[in-house]
């Protein structure tokens, strides 16, 4: 729901699929630099989150001193991905838990989550109020919108980070 104008009296109509097909996007943004890494899951469960985290350490290119803070919500996948990782140490995420770290917000605080924030401006600007034939347009609409995002941007930057009161 939003609101819009409209003349008074008329009841405006969106087009919309009458399938329940859905497109999945999982993802990551620095907010340093605005750069975004989103990746296609086949549907959201701790193995395409961990496969996600993969793929990322993949093309991020961390040198071996760095550690990477990903800051998660409290989504059950998150949550088990966490268990398997860190505290059943599971040997083949070995290489997740010498790269990266991760930090959960408190319970709905979705504003501090920096991907949310690229969620919500995608929603803005692609898909709300549009309508997608079928779910082949929708990903090609959604990955060339992404695709922007793949380089330093001050767009992404300027939208995620935040001045913090000391």
């Amino acid at each position: 729901m939003t609101r819009m104008w409209a003349p008074k009296g008329s009841q405006p109509k969106v087009k919309s699929s009458p399938s329940k097909a859905s497109v999945a996007y999982s993802g990551f943004v620095r907010p340093d630099t605005g750069e975004l890494f989103v990746d296609k899951p086949s549907w959201f469960n701790y193995a395409s989150f961990i496969s996600t985290i993969g793929n990322f350490l993949k093309v991020c290119g961390v040198s071996e001193s760095q550690k990477i803070y990903v800051i998660l919500d409290n989504a059950p996948w998150h949550k088990k991905a966490k268990r398997l990782v860190y505290d059943e140490k599971i040997e083949e995420y070995q290489h997740i838990r010498e790269k990266i770290e991760f930090i959960f917000l408190p319970p709905y605080s979705p504003d501090l989550n920096p991907i949310e924030q690229c969620w919500r401006k995608t929603r803005k600007e692609v898909t709300h109020n549009e309508y997608f034939p079928d779910k082949y347009d929708l990903e090609h609409t959604l990955d060339w919108y992404f695709a922007k995002f793949n380089h330093p941007n001050e767009s992404l930057a300027s939208l995620c980070s935040f001045e913090w009161a000391s």
